[in-house]
């Protein structure tokens, strides 16, 4: 079973990318990002054409996530996270798909540093642990897949000295990370490339496509149930470099039946 996560960064502006990486690579789930649509604009005609379901939860011109599933309709478990009724943003969607728990996830970029957006991503991501933790007492096979906007590692950036300033190395959004880590969760990408150097976004600006000045900040978080099906994963680097293509690329991992 493939499972994918996407920054699809405006599914209408990159439909045909998205729509050609299905095609191709027709993997059994796919967890989207930033779809950047209300929910009535979301193209759920089109997926349905390749055979897949999907499920959505959509904000105009910004945010955004979805679940798709191959020769299946995802049921849906959950939409948004608990502890904030004020928050209104589309970041969160979980959903039951083929036996396994997979979440959708968009966390907050959190910039400027210091200030309420970066105050907003810290709480957000204790949010994601509670539910996190609520997940793991199921003693399912749970994936929570998405942009997570956190660089864990030196190793996972072109170059150590990019980006101190950013919202994305600060050291507190790094502990919060690895707080999910120490709670049980598999960071699938960082167990099969322990080295690092495997990167899943390219800025548009300063040739970082061209020089491959990249980080990597999709991540597939696994179960303990979900890690010991885990078989292979990786990140589909030339979608990045085709035409009109998302800043992101797909990044995916495989379990056993």
């Amino acid at each position: 079973m493939r499972i994918a996560t996407f920054n699809i960064n405006g599914i209408k502006a990159r439909l045909p990318r998205l729509l050609e990486w299905l095609e191709e690579t027709r993997p059994d789930i796919a967890c989207l990002q930033e779809i950047k649509t209300q929910d009535e604009g979301f193209p759920a005609a089109e997926f349905e054409r390749l055979g897949y379901g999907a499920i959505w939860h959509g904000q105009k011109g910004f945010n955004g996530v979805a679940i798709l599933a191959r020769d299946a309709q995802p049921v849906e478990s959950g939409r948004g996270l608990a502890g904030d009724p004020e928050d209104v943003h589309s970041r969160y969607l979980e959903a039951d798909v083929h036996g396994v728990r997979v979440a959708s996830i968009y966390l907050p970029n959190g910039n400027p540093v210091p200030g309420p957006k970066f105050d907003y991503k810290l709480s957000w991501m204790k949010r994601l642990r509670a539910r996190a933790a609520e997940l793991a007492m199921l003693e399912l096979p749970v994936v929570l897949a998405g942009d997570y906007n956190v660089i864990p590692h030196d190793h996972d950036i072109w170059s150590t000295k990019a980006l101190l300033d950013d919202a994305l190395r600060q050291p507190e959004s790094i502990a919060a990370y690895r707080t999910l880590l120490a709670d049980g969760w598999t960071d699938a990408l960082a167990t099969h490339y322990p080295q690092g150097r495997v990167w899943t976004y390219w800025d548009y600006q300063a040739g970082a496509w061209q020089q491959d000045h990249g980080f990597r900040i999709d991540h597939l978080l696994l179960s303990p149930v979900a890690a010991d099906r885990l078989v292979a994963c990786g990140v589909d680097k030339a979608h990045r470099g085709r035409e009109k293509a998302s800043d992101h690329a797909p990044t995916w991992i495989e379990l056993s039946d």
